[in-house]
């Protein structure tokens, strides 16, 4: 038996067991975990506040906590980050996951606190492993290392032993002893900030180890594995790691990337599995490669509930929170944006991203995007508020107006490159659209963390693209939908280019 199919019967085969589970004891499980969640909220502040001592059902629940956003709990994360302890979660809560920000903050700071760590992060993935051995019972993964990618991270404001940072980083600098025996590359290299110079030395790390596996954003390992052929002079992927066998992925949609990865890799027994990982939390698990959809994690330490998009406002925000139902009471084909209270201190939170599930038993579902437009192709998770911003700033300063906007990602290319495209009708055209789109895109790096961090040194985001629009250009493509006039709205940014594209056609 090799080292991978001993792990797998001796450990790995009793996880597998409990996940099995999931298709017949859901709503027991999630109750476990919420009453385990009540518990510890009793002895924080915010317990206090909401009186969780009252709490001891769902039902009361839900009237002692209102769904909360970023904002509400902004002020009770801040106390945290400066060392306060149970305010949110019980004890010190010593690392934060940086994400991108709200309308009022450059970035969010998502507490992550020890039981997290290992009980939803970790426990992630570790069932990624589980999941992957069972849908491939002949592999070989233990056989050879695990290529990594990661962030970086910092001092937590004057807050001694906290740190804040990417949530890989906060996994890479806390990975269990083991699971770091079998990864690369070394901890000193995955934390480093600089990507021109990580990617640089992750490659020359990696390339001449027997890589089984590996994990990571797609386009930002896109650029790593380009830079590996490229030092080992190859042209596909197979030639350096003949024994690869699975790329773990999630972050951003991997469609666009699919088969720029077939091309590159050259495997026919390739897998690709997707996840669901976020700063808040991990969330789920791709479990047959012949279905996309994800099965949902179920006993991380996380509690679900469910608000139709159709009980959103304007803001992203439940109109009626007596529609909002837990896990056991979704609607398949229903487009839910999704709640979460977890063992890191969030309660109620309205995380933006929407879901729709395919089946119950175990559950499974698809990611449908977020409650608001955006642009997440890259992990830049741009915002239209953002984007409005943005477009101020360059028009005040370059004294033009801007009548009507779309934005949209161009995909990579060959080279890994990649970028925004906007199509922009001007009312007062600028003295010059190359200085425009300079502010523009300054300026969003100025506004949004992750942007920025995707676009340092233009290693993989190029600097955006701005086309001009003929004038009436949008008007006419609302005209050409019936949707002149009204509350009919043109789509301020998207991850498809289905709007952008039909946009460009016309304006030919």
């Amino acid at each position: 038996m090799n080292t991978t199919g001993f792990l797998n019967k001796i450990y790995f085969s009793k996880r597998q067991k409990a996940l099995e589970k999931y298709a017949t004891r859901a709503k027991d499980i999630q109750l476990k975990i919420f009453r385990h969640l009540i518990r510890q909220g009793k002895k924080t502040q915010w317990g206090a506040e909401h009186d969780y001592a009252s709490i001891n059902s769902y039902e009361q629940f839900r009237k002692n906590v209102h769904v909360n956003t970023y904002e509400e709990l902004k002020n009770y994360i801040q106390l945290m980050r400066e060392g306060k302890e149970s305010i949110l979660w019980p004890g010190v809560v010593r690392w934060y996951a940086k994400s991108s920000g709200t309308t009022n903050d450059k970035s969010k700071f998502i507490p992550v606190s020890g039981e997290g760590l290992k009980n939803i992060h970790y426990k992630g993935g570790t069932d990624c492993v589980v999941t992957y051995l069972h849908i491939n019972p002949k592999s070989k993964f233990f056989s050879g290392k695990g290529l990594i990618l990661g962030g970086s991270h910092a001092p937590n404001l004057n807050t001694p032993n906290s740190l804040v940072g990417d949530l890989s980083a906060i996994l890479i600098e806390n990975i269990p002893t083991a699971a770091n025996m079998i990864r690369v590359p070394k901890k000193n290299i995955a934390l480093l900030s600089d990507f021109e110079e990580k990617r640089d030395k992750i490659a020359r790390a990696a390339m001449d180890m027997n890589i089984t596996n590996i994990s990571g954003v797609p386009s930002w390992m896109l650029s790593v594995l380009n830079r590996v052929m490229e030092l080992k002079g190859v042209d596909r992927l197979d030639e350096v790691w003949p024994n690869l066998e699975v790329f773990f992925h999630g972050g951003v949609a991997f469609t666009p990337y699919r088969e720029q990865y077939k091309n590159i890799i050259g495997l026919p027994g390739m897998h690709y599995v997707e996840t669901y990982n976020a700063s808040e939390g991990f969330f789920g698990i791709q479990d047959d490669l012949s279905d996309s959809n994800m099965k949902l994690m179920i006993d991380y330490g996380v509690f679900y509930e469910f608000c139709p998009m159709d009980n959103l406002d304007d803001n992203g925000y439940p109109i009626d929170e007596e529609k909002i139902v837990p896990l056991w009471d979704v609607t398949l084909g229903v487009n839910y944006a999704m709640i979460i209270s977890t063992s890191c201190g969030l309660w109620r939170y309205l995380i933006g991203d929407t879901v729709k599930f395919s089946q119950k038993d175990p559950y499974k579902f698809s990611i449908t995007g977020r409650t608001k437009h955006f642009i997440n192709a890259f992990g830049e998770e741009l915002i239209v508020d953002n984007a409005e911003k943005g477009l101020l700033q360059a028009c005040v300063a370059t004294g033009a107006q801007v009548k009507d906007y779309t934005a949209a990602p161009i995909f990579m290319d060959s080279n890994a490159k990649c970028r925004h495209q906007w199509i922009v009708e001007f009312a007062k055209m600028p003295g010059s659209v190359d200085e425009f789109a300079t502010i523009l895109d300054r300026s969003l790096q100025g506004i949004n963390s992750d942007y920025e961090a995707k676009r340092h040194k233009d290693i993989t985001l190029q600097p955006l693209e701005i086309i001009v629009a003929k004038q009436g250009l949008f008007d006419e493509w609302l005209k050409g939908k019936g949707k002149l006039g009204g509350q009919h709205k043109i789509p301020r940014l998207s991850n498809s280019r289905q709007y952008i594209e039909e946009l460009l056609e016309m304006n030919k």
